[in-house]
């Protein structure tokens, strides 16, 4: 059974900085894309980041350029995601996916259960 399991989501700053872990589990995911995106009340979930597991990318959103990095840790099966110079517009859920197509649409195949992250002094 796969599962991806979201972590580091909390309150934060303006200004501050958060990691995110996403471990994932249950098959190989050597040829998926881990990506990241992010949802609030009323609006369709939107990509952030990605990253593909054998090592291409990573690609980000315009959004977070230069702000968020996506990273890999192959022995724990581990994508990161460091997060700095936060907004009170990056207030929302994150979730992680994996799919082996890749992209920035919402078609992943399989999802996190999400991590809130909540950005406010």
């Amino acid at each position: 059974q796969v599962r991806l399991v979201e972590s580091g989501g909390g309150l934060v700053q303006p200004g501050g900085s958060l990691r995110l872990s996403c471990r994932a589990s249950g098959r190989s995911f050597i040829d998926y894309h881990i990506g990241w995106f992010r949802q609030t009340p009323g609006k369709e979930r939107e990509f952030v980041a990605a990253i593909i597991w054998s090592g291409a990318g990573p690609y980000y959103d315009d959004s977070v350029k230069g702000r968020f990095t996506i990273s890999k840790h192959n022995a724990e099966n581990t994508v990161y995601r460091q997060m700095n110079s936060l907004k009170p517009a990056d207030t929302a859920v994150y979730y992680c996916a994996a799919d082996p197509r890749g992209g920035t649409g919402p078609w992943y195949d399989y999802w996190g259960q999400g991590t809130q992250v909540t950005v406010s002094q």
